[in-house]
């Protein structure tokens, strides 16, 4: 249903819920829902796990703490197994991105009229929950990445180190220079694009399905065997999913922090 009460057709439902809530025109177009959910959730984040450290005891851990501390204890080891050089930021970076992303990509998990539905009822007219598929959340995250990397190349390398880094490699000789320096650029540019596009290709594709399940049993798709069943066996399988773009995202920020420091 429309903010206005009105049926939408088939497309104009798929449209109606891939729609963000924005203001402004062209450049300068702000998606209001995406960064709010974004914003509320990293707030949520470090709220949570500053709590359950506050409050951590050296005894028996209460059920929170204990899986707060398994997350810690696993993004730490992945860490130290893949990050070969010395920089107390990349393990609570690690730890911020796994958790973050899980979390708005955990937003998928909410049947997707559940919401959409509430705001219309306020008069809000839009309301897309999933961050994540919103390339403006997933590109901005993967340049924020991009200029760490540029930011410890420079620092362990040098401006020298970086620009013989981007210039001298694959081809050690002076006559190919411009060719290495085309190929090391696409190459360093690359990295935040993957990055982005592939934690955005996979929660969106997610989210459409389950718009489409929602969308051939209608309303009432509770009321079905088969609805239930199709939207359960998906919500399943997308918990696999948005862990794994999670854990990928975390790790290739890792591999690409650590490539940066490295100083040949």
């Amino acid at each position: 249903m429309a903010a206005t009460g009105e049926a939408l057709t088939p497309q104009g439902y798929i449209q109606h819920h891939l729609t963000n809530l924005s203001v402004g025109e062209g450049f300068w177009t702000w998606h209001i829902d995406s960064l709010f959910f974004s914003v509320g959730l990293g707030v949520l984040f470090l709220w949570l796990f500053h709590s359950v450290g506050k409050k951590a005891t050296t005894g028996v851990p209460g059920k929170l703490q204990c899986f707060v501390e398994m997350i810690v204890e696993f993004v730490d080891n992945s860490v130290k197994e893949t990050f070969h050089g010395r920089n107390p930021v990349i393990a609570p970076l690690a730890l911020t991105i796994f958790v973050w992303v899980f979390m708005m990509n955990f937003m998928d998990m909410v049947p997707v009229d559940w919401i959409p539905e509430l705001a219309a009822a306020a008069g809000i007219p839009y309301m897309k929950v999933v961050p994540t598929t919103d390339l403006n959340i997933t590109f901005s995250m993967a340049i924020g990445v991009f200029l760490l990397i540029i930011y410890y190349s420079i620092k362990v390398k040098g401006v020298s180190g970086f620009v013989k880094e981007l210039t001298m490699q694959p081809f050690n000789h002076w006559a190919m220079i411009p060719v290495n320096f085309l190929l090391e650029t696409v190459t360093l540019i690359a990295k935040p694009i993957s990055l982005a596009l592939r934690l955005f290709g996979n929660l969106y594709a997610g989210e459409l399905i389950f718009i489409l399940i929602a969308l051939m049993y209608g309303a009432n798709w509770a009321l079905s065997t088969l609805g239930v069943t199709l939207q359960l066996g998906w919500l399943i399988f997308h918990i696999l999913v948005i862990t794994l773009q999670a854990f990928i995202f975390m790790m290739l920020t890792i591999v690409y922090l650590s490539m940066a420091h490295e100083d040949h």
